[in-house]
C-alpha cells in the first residue's frame, strides 16, 4: 500500500524529521520526498510518498497524523492512497483536439482516472464520446438559462461523485456557483502564454504582431477570468514564414500537450496552491 502526503505550514525546524519519523513508527518506508520553502512568505511545502508492507486503516492513519503532527506544526495537509483513481469529468464545446488527446491517453492507460461522463453545451462531439463508450450529456447554456444549466451540471457532478473537472476547450465562463464547489479542482487550457493576446482570435492577433513564439497555459479556474494559479505552460517558435493556419495548428498541438501535462500533475497529486500560485513537485 502506498500513501502520498501533501503538507504546507509555517516554516520551522524539525518538520521533515518529524514526518519521516512518524511514517517509520507506522511501519512505513519513505520512497520519495520533495520540499520547498517560500522564504518571503515563510511557508514550508512538502510532498512525501511512503510504502507499507501491510494494509493500514487510512482513517486511523489520518487521525493519528492530525493529533501527533498536524496540530503541532499548524499544517494544512492531505493524505491520498494510490489505490484510488480520481473521477474526472470533461467539459467541452466544439473543438475536439484536447478531448481526443485526453481520451486517447485514458484509453491507453496512461491517464489513470475514471471518466464518468463528458458534458457539452453543444451536441457536435457526442460521437466522440460514443467512440470511447463514455456517457455524454448535452446541457445548453445561454444568457437566459445559465443558472439552470449550472444547477444541472452540479447535479450530474454530485450524482457521479466527480473529483475534478477538465475544461477541454469548453467555451463558456464557469461561474462561482460551480467554482466554489470545486476549488482548485477545475483545470482549464488557455490558448496563449498568459497573459497575452486575449480574445476570440488570439492567433490572428499574434500573427498581426509578428510574434516569434506562441504558447499555451493550463491553470486552475477561479472567479477571476484566466487569472487562476498556473499549472503548466509551454511555447513553440514561429516566424514570418508561417501562416495563420500554421499558428493555429501549432497552438492546438501545444494545447493538447500542456493540458495533458497539467492533468497528469493534478492526478499524481504533484500540485499545491498557495496565494494564487502553484508549487509543482517533480
Amino acid at each position: 500500500m502506498k500513501l502520498t502526503i501533501l503538507i504546507h505550514c509555517p516554516d520551522q525546524s524539525g518538520i521533515i524529521r518529524s514526518v519521516t519519523t512518524f511514517v517509520h513508527q507506522q511501519e512505513g518506508n519513505v520512497i520519495y520526498l520533495d520540499q520547498h520553502v517560500d522564504k518571503q512568505a515563510g511557508v514550508f511545502f512538502m510532498r512525501l510518498q511512503s510504502e507499507f508492507d501491510r494494509e493500514i486503516s487510512l482513517e486511523s492513519f489520518k487521525a493519528t497524523f492530525e493529533t501527533e503532527l498536524a496540530d503541532a506544526f499548524q499544517m494544512e495537509w492531505d493524505i491520498y492512497t494510490d489505490d484510488y483513481q480520481p473521477k474526472m469529468a470533461i467539459f467541452v464545446s466544439k473543438y475536439n483536439h484536447c478531448l481526443y488527446d485526453l481520451l486517447s491517453r485514458y484509453n491507453s492507460g496512461e491517464l489513470k482516472v475514471d471518466i464518468p461522463f463528458i458534458l457539452s453545451n453543444h451536441k457536435d462531439l457526442e460521437y466522440v464520446a460514443g467512440q470511447f463508450q463514455i456517457p455524454f450529456f448535452h446541457v445548453p447554456v445561454g444568457k437566459d438559462n445559465k443558472a439552470e444549466a449550472e444547477d444541472r451540471q452540479l447535479a450530474l457532478l454530485r450524482e457521479h461523485g466527480v473529483d475534478f473537472i477538465v475544461l477541454a476547450r469548453y467555451m463558456q465562463i464557469v461561474s462561482p456557483k460551480v467554482i466554489d464547489v470545486y476549488p482548485q479542482k477545475i483545470i482549464n487550457i488557455h490558448h496563449s502564454f498568459l497573459p497575452a493576446f486575449v480574445g476570440a482570435k488570439p492567433y490572428h492577433a499574434a500573427f498581426e504582431r509578428g510574434v516569434k513564439i506562441i504558447g499555451a497555459t493550463s491553470h486552475y479556474v477561479t472567479a477571476d477570468l484566466d487569472a487562476g494559479p498556473i499549472i503548466e505552460q509551454d511555447v513553440t517558435t514561429v516566424s514570418h514564414s508561417h501562416s495563420i493556419q500554421d499558428f493555429i495548428a501549432k497552438g492546438r498541438d501545444l494545447e493538447r500537450i500542456v493540458l495533458s501535462r497539467a492533468v497528469q500533475l493534478h492526478v499524481a497529486r504533484k500540485t499545491m496552491v498557495y496565494n494564487n500560485k502553484t508549487v509543482i513537485f517533480s
